[in-house]
């Protein structure tokens, strides 16, 4: 309360037939009059609506998990009581579910005093996965899934993570849905930021992120053999959930709490980071996690000085500027013993320095001709 007001009116003002919609409203041991709200809302409404009311579970996983366990419709939606649903949002997913036969839809997020995901909305794709796309971005579980889907496959949420539950759960449903579907032309859900900022997301120590971040990362490892396709999954969780540990808030960290953080991390790095991995990641997101995998915080704390201070590295042209070294702190220091590679920009990240000339399926055709040509012209042995 009160954002859990205009999340029920945002429901009712659905333009899909209200004897299509089922609503489980899940009180999960609220003391603010949320669940009288909630039977008001039932008591009114034409389309059915069953209250469930529980002690406090601590976390949304315990909540949702009941609901979904009532659920008898075609498909579930994760509405979180603080959000909103967009006009003609249920309608809309539905139907490009039905039209596409795709297990999974994303309807368009917009934030109100939130800053949600962004890159996957570029256009609206009737069918797509989860390599071929930047859904992997947006793992809130507010998505339409098939239930059948989720029955199929015993899918619940975790109970035991404080956070990114989400995220594990999403992650299986895009792996083994069926074909998913992103509509990016229509807003439908609007992630609402609350004034109170207690949003489950924000909350909770940092261990909550590792075991966030081990969860994913185990579960990519398990539904995907190694090579490209995993390497690009894991680029997820270590940029989004693990980097965080090691960015600005790490230099107010306390000396103990550095080395768990570097305790934790450890074996996860030397389990799932891979050179695949590393370069997906920016210069500075790999020089980070590069020194985190050796050890190495005494030359870590210059280069998260150096990124809080929002500075940027020099850029070094090399071999006729198809080559663009970043240098961020340590580059090329002989005692650091950092190999120049990590400091290689990626070519999204090299296009922003003039000068730099990317390498292309033609150009390297022209180098291969032209060698082929030096071999050819080249005198023959005596």
């Amino acid at each position: 309360m009160p954002y859990l007001v205009e999340c029920l009116a945002s429901v009712e003002a659905q333009t899909i037939d209200p004897e299509r919609i089922e609503v489980i409203a899940v009180d999960d041991g609220s003391t603010d009059g949320t669940g009288e709200c909630l039977q008001e809302f039932a008591d009114r409404v034409s389309m059915p609506v069953t209250v469930i009311r529980q002690d406090n579970s601590g976390g949304p996983s315990g909540p949702r998990n009941v609901g979904l366990s009532k659920a008898a419709g075609r498909y579930v939606f994760f509405l979180d009581a603080d959000d909103r649903l967009g006009p003609e949002a249920l309608e809309r997913m539905v139907d490009m579910a039905d039209r596409n036969g795709t297990d999974v839809v994303l309807g368009r997020v917009e934030g109100i005093n939130r800053k949600p995901p962004q890159s996957m909305w570029g256009k609206t794709l009737e069918r797509t996965d989860v390599f071929s796309s930047n859904i992997k971005f947006t793992l809130s579980a507010q998505k339409l899934f098939r239930r059948e889907l989720l029955e199929r496959h015993g899918m619940r949420f975790d109970e035991s993570l404080w956070t990114g539950e989400d995220a594990l759960f999403t992650m299986e449903a895009y792996l083994r849905a069926d074909g998913v579907s992103v509509i990016a032309d229509h807003t439908c859900y609007y992630l609402v930021g609350r004034d109170d900022g207690k949003h489950v997301t924000k909350s909770g120590g940092y261990t909550l992120r590792f075991d966030s971040a081990r969860a994913l990362m185990n579960l990519i490892a398990d539904m995907v053999p190694p090579g490209e396709r995993r390497d690009s999954l894991m680029h997820r969780p270590f940029v989004v959930t693990l980097l965080p540990q090691f960015g600005p808030k790490y230099l107010k960290d306390s000396q103990k709490v550095r080395r768990h953080k570097f305790e934790l991390a450890k074996p996860l790095l030397e389990q799932f980071w891979t050179e695949g991995v590393a370069r997906r990641l920016k210069v500075d997101e790999r020089l980070r996690l590069h020194l985190v995998a050796e050890g190495q915080p005494e030359l870590l704390l210059p280069v998260v000085e150096f990124v809080k201070a929002k500075k940027q590295a020099a850029a070094l042209l090399e071999k006729r500027g198809h080559h663009v070294y970043l240098a961020y702190p340590h580059f090329r220091d002989a005692s650091a013993g950092i190999p120049d590679s990590v400091y290689l920009a990626t070519p999204r990240e090299a296009r922003a320095f003039p000068g730099y000339r990317e390498h292309t399926p033609t150009s390297v055709l022209r180098r291969a001709v032209r060698k082929a040509r030096r071999v050819l012209k080249a005198p023959a042995a005596a």
